[in-house]
């Protein structure tokens, strides 16, 4: 007999949770209960474990996500047609959706059941089942009702894409987003220094001049007291990028960071560059079995360009990825280019999603391409024929 249950808080989770998702991070309890305790004000959690009489086989990892206008779109100066766009966006998107897997990062890290015990779509069907009873939940307790429901993230070759009956008997569109930036690391890198030299002779001037770019600023990783001392600064610097971005869900609260570090210590690095002492950036990496994982970042807008605060950051990701002997390093999306000019592909990445209102929903492809529209992007071949 199979069945799911839905856990409204980490700390009821079940005994046996982290036994069977060993093999990612971004689903263990640690994790969760760093992003439950220090949560974008607009996210609720919700949990759920597939049983196989009582015995856990899978997890679902459920966010309910408020979204607002605020939240979306951040900066204040716009033309009329963006004015427009971003009014039709948020009546669309505005309100209460669902999301099966995790907002706050990029990749597949919401879902996962051992095949051996269930099938994909006994897994699947018990998912949706929960999502209508936390849909439910919501309306009855809150009165607030669910506008839309997405499963995120998945690469091209995954298997959920098999799972062709399930999606369209509950009218789920497969939707294009952004891909994944990775970073492959070659076996030949036992340093560095291997990686440097297996640049072209373009890209070995461009790593050198930003490098002589720094003029000064150094680079330390921040232990816990000091991610918590400077958690003030580093959430300033958070917003200075954050709020630049054309569209985003959330907001991440002060104690984040170092609610993250508390929770996974060394597997959370926070490196933060200092000019004269002063904090005027920081990046931060979660390591996930043998993926290096970028995670979220922030500097001084003043030094961001005559220092090249960002392109060197994607250096330091790197070198500390090789150093570590990771065997990728995880870019995400955004800024493709210049994450290609050091040596990442893009991974194509997909979403299936549906609006509880009918016409809507009959739209909703076409709304999804105005909001990641095709990249005017030049992908770059850094390394040597």
């Amino acid at each position: 007999m199979k069945s799911f249950q839905v856990y409204h808080s980490v700390a009821n989770l079940p005994n046996s949770w982290d036994s069977i998702v060993m093999h990612d991070i971004f689903l263990q309890s640690s994790y969760l209960k760093a992003l439950e305790d220090a949560s974008p004000n607009n996210i609720q959690f919700f949990y759920v474990g597939i049983f196989d009489e009582n015995k856990l086989v899978g997890v679902a990892i459920i966010q309910r996500v408020q979204l607002y206008l605020k939240d979306m779109f951040r900066t204040i100066n716009v033309s009329c047609l963006k004015g427009f766009f971003r009014d039709v966006v948020s009546k669309i998107l505005k309100g209460n959706i669902l999301v099966v897997g995790n907002l706050t990062h990029t990749g597949q890290h919401g879902v996962f059941f051992q095949k051996k015990n269930i099938s994909h779509t006994v897994y699947l069907n018990l998912v949706y089942e929960a999502l209508e009873v936390i849909k439910n939940k919501i309306k009855a307790n809150q009165n607030k009702t669910i506008r839309a429901v997405m499963f995120k993230d998945y690469f091209l070759d995954d298997t959920i894409h098999l799972e062709t009956d399930f999606f369209n008997n509950h009218k789920l569109h497969k939707v294009k987003v952004q891909p994944n930036m990775i970073l492959k690391l070659q076996p030949n890198w036992l340093n560095f220094n291997d990686y440097v030299a297996s640049l072209n002779k373009k890209y070995k001037r461009r790593y050198k001049t930003a490098r002589t770019k720094l003029n000064g600023i150094e680079c330390s990783e921040l232990s816990l007291e000091a991610v918590k001392a400077h958690s003030n600064s580093l959430h300033a610097l958070y917003l200075n990028v954050s709020n630049n971005a054309k569209f985003n869900t959330f907001i991440l609260p002060k104690n984040h960071f170092y609610n993250l570090k508390l929770e996974l210590q060394d597997n959370f690095k926070v490196f933060g560059y200092y000019l004269n002492d002063e904090l005027i950036g920081f990046f931060t990496l979660i390591a996930n079995e043998k993926h290096l994982e970028t995670y979220f970042l922030g500097y001084d807008e003043a030094h961001q360009y005559k220092n090249q605060l960002y392109l060197n950051m994607l250096y330091s990701m790197l070198e500390f990825g090789i150093d570590t002997n990771f065997k990728t390093v995880v870019y995400a999306r955004t800024a493709m280019e210049i994450k290609s000019s050091v040596g990442a592909k893009p991974e194509p990445m997909e979403v299936y999603i549906k609006h509880t209102n009918s016409l809507i929903n009959a739209v909703l492809k076409q709304v999804f391409k105005l909001m990641n529209p095709k990249q005017n992007w030049q992908e770059r071949h850094p390394f040597i024929n």
